[in-house]
C-alpha cells in the first residue's frame, strides 16, 4: 500500500479583491478525481474555459504568476497554489469569475483555512512526486539565479537584496519541509511593496487593489507602515519562499529536492521548471509505500 492522493471533501467558496485588478472576485473550490491535478476554470466566459496548471501554461510573470490559454488569463495564482501544496492536496477544481485570484490578506493563511474547512478526502491512487536527480540552474544578467539539486526531502533556501533590509537574517531564509510545518513557518507571510512604487504601478494598471489590508507596505523613511508591523521578523524573504513553493507546484507534482534562489521571482522559477522538464535525465516520478514516511511534512489534517 502506498501513500495516496488527496482532494477536498466538500466544495467551499471565498470572495475578495484582486491585488492588481482591484475588482471583486469569487472563487469556488471543488473536489476533483484522482490524477486530475489542479484545474482553474473561468466561469465568467461562455462556455467556461479550463486551464490545467502546468509550467507551459504560465504565460506571464510580471509581479505574479499568470496562466494563459490563448487570450484567456488567470493571474496571481501563486499564493493559492502554495496553500494547496502545504495541505498536500493533489487534485482540485477552482472556478473563478474573473481574471485574477483574490489576494485576501496577501498570504496563504486564509486559503489554508478554507482548505481545512473543506476537509481532506483520500483518493484510491498513489501520490506522485518528482525527485530531482541532477542539478539544474537558470540565471539572469542581473545576477539573479534559481537552482534545483538532489535532496531527499523538500528544502528551500532564498536570499533577497533590498536597501531597506540591513541584517542578513532578514535577507535570508531556509526551510526544510521534511520536518518543518508550512503552517507555522511561512503560511502567514504577506506579499509586500514599497510606497514609492505605488503610483507608478497604478499608472500601469497594477496593484490597483493593494493596501495595508493585503500587503506589507514599506516607506523608505518610516519603514513598515502597517499597524502591528511584520508578522515575522523576516516576513519579506519568507513570502518570497511562499511564492516559490506555489510557483514550483505548478509542476503538478511536489518536488523532492533542494531549491535555492537568489533574487529569483516568478519568471526565473518558471524558467527553472521548463528547463527541468526538458532534461529527462534530471528527474524521475516516484511514489512511497505506507511503511516509509513521506519526504514532505504536510499540514496535519483530518482525512477520510
Amino acid at each position: 500500500m502506498q501513500h495516496l492522493q488527496y482532494t477536498i471533501k466538500t466544495p467551499i467558496s471565498a470572495s475578495g479583491i484582486g491585488l492588481h485588478s482591484g475588482k471583486e472576485v469569487k472563487i469556488d473550490l471543488y473536489p476533483a478525481e484522482k490524477n486530475t491535478g489542479i484545474i482553474f476554470r473561468r466561469i465568467d466566459i461562455s462556455p467556461p474555459v479550463e486551464i490545467y496548471v502546468t509550467p507551459d501554461k504560465v504565460g506571464e510573470t510580471a509581479l505574479c504568476t499568470t496562466l494563459v490559454e490563448k487570450d484567456i488569463k488567470i493571474s496571481t495564482i501563486e499564493h493559492l497554489m502554495s496553500a494547496i501544496f502545504g495541505m498536500g492536496i493533489d487534485n482540485l477544481r477552482i472556478d473563478i469569475n474573473s481574471s485574477e485570484v483574490p489576494i485576501l490578506d496577501g498570504s496563504a493563511s486564509i486559503f489554508i483555512f478554507l482548505l481545512q474547512s473543506a476537509g481532506i478526502k483520500v483518493l484510491d491512487e498513489p501520490k506522485k512526486f518528482v525527485r530531482i536527480l541532477k542539478e539544474i540552474e537558470v540565471k539572469r544578467d542581473n545576477g539573479s539565479w534559481a537552482k534545483l539539486s538532489p535532496y531527499e526531502g523538500f528544502k528551500l533556501t532564498f536570499k533577497i537584496e533590498f536597501d531597506y533590509l540591513k541584517k542578513n537574517e532578514d535577507r535570508e531564509f531556509s526551510v526544510d519541509f521534511t520536518s518543518t510545518s508550512y503552517l507555522k513557518e511561512m503560511s502567514r507571510a504577506r506579499t509586500f511593496g514599497f510606497l514609492k512604487d505605488a503610483e507608478y504601478l497604478k499608472q500601469k494598471n497594477l496593484a490597483l487593489g493593494g493596501s495595508v489590508n493585503n500587503a506589507v507596505i514599506i516607506d523608505d523613511d518610516k519603514g513598515v507602515i502597517n499597524d502591528g508591523g511584520l508578522r515575522y521578523q523576516n516576513e519579506l524573504v519568507k513570502h518570497k519562499v511562499l511564492d516559490a513553493v506555489g510557483d514550483l507546484f505548478v509542476l503538478k507534482y511536489p518536488i523532492i529536492g533542494l531549491f535555492q534562489g537568489y533574487k529569483s521571482g516568478h519568471a526565473l522559477n518558471n524558467l527553472l521548471l521548463r528547463k527541468l522538464l526538458n532534461e529527462a535525465d534530471a528527474w524521475e516520478t516516484v511514489s512511497f509505500n505506507m511503511q516509509s514516511q513521506l519526504p514532505i511534512n504536510y499540514i496535519n489534517s483530518k482525512v477520510s
